[in-house]
């Protein structure tokens, strides 16, 4: 059985870009991987992900928008994750259940309760194996992530549809996260993601290599 690895953390924290930099030094890892993100990683992830993602003339209720989320990780899970999982592989995951707890949790403030039945069944009870949480303040991750919208050409999809929610919205997902994180500190590891690009790339693979070691070396799960 492999490993579950999950980058988290609110809109223009970096995970994303980090993520991508540890995809191109992943054939120096000790590890077989895959990269994947959510929601997306099939087919029917991406046409969910187009909708929930990108500004559009429907409404989308907080509920609809939580189950829309589960119906791609669903297929997600089926598809992808778990039969890398049970190849063995380290799976590198773009946003996933904590997320959804998160966004749809404290964001959209459905109940905390029925969020965690729902993501139990959408992943058969699999949970991260290790969660790195990007933290930012709201107001920055929220300029760099407008600065990367404006940047958009050639037809490329923007993703703004969260970034033009208010400041309050946005800092309720980020005190979620933490407190996320304060109750299982054993799986979450905090980063400052105010930085620089490099200062924090180092700081994810001071977390990621020893703990994939320790995992070769056949330590506890977490």
């Amino acid at each position: 059985m492999g490993f579950l690895i999950t980058f988290e953390g609110i809109e223009g924290c970096g995970k994303t870009t980090q993520l991508a930099m540890i995809e191109r030094v992943a054939a120096d890892l000790p590890v077989h991987y895959l990269f994947t993100v959510e929601p997306g990683g099939t087919p029917l992830g991406i046409k969910i992900r187009e909708l929930l993602l990108n500004r559009n003339t429907i409404i989308i209720s907080g509920e609809a928008e939580l189950l829309l989320f589960t119906a791609a990780r669903i297929q997600h899970m089926q598809d992808v994750i778990i039969p890398a999982l049970d190849a063995g592989k380290i799976v590198f995951c773009d946003r996933f259940t904590d997320a959804t707890l998160a966004y749809q949790g404290h964001g959209r403030k459905l109940a905390l309760s029925l969020i965690a039945t729902i993501n139990t069944f959408a992943t058969a009870g699999r949970s991260p194996d290790l969660t790195i949480l990007f933290d930012i303040p709201p107001e920055i991750g929220l300029k760099r992530a407008k600065a990367r919208i404006s940047g958009h050409r050639n037809g490329q999809s923007a993703e703004d549809r969260f970034e033009q929610e208010d400041m309050a919205f946005h800092q309720a997902i980020r005190e979620g996260y933490l407190s996320l994180a304060g109750k299982e500190p054993q799986r979450f590891r905090i980063i400052d993601a105010s930085r620089a690009v490099e200062a924090i790339h180092l700081d994810v693979l001071g977390i990621l290599l020893p703990w994939l070691e320790s995992k070769k070396n056949g330590s506890s799960r977490n």
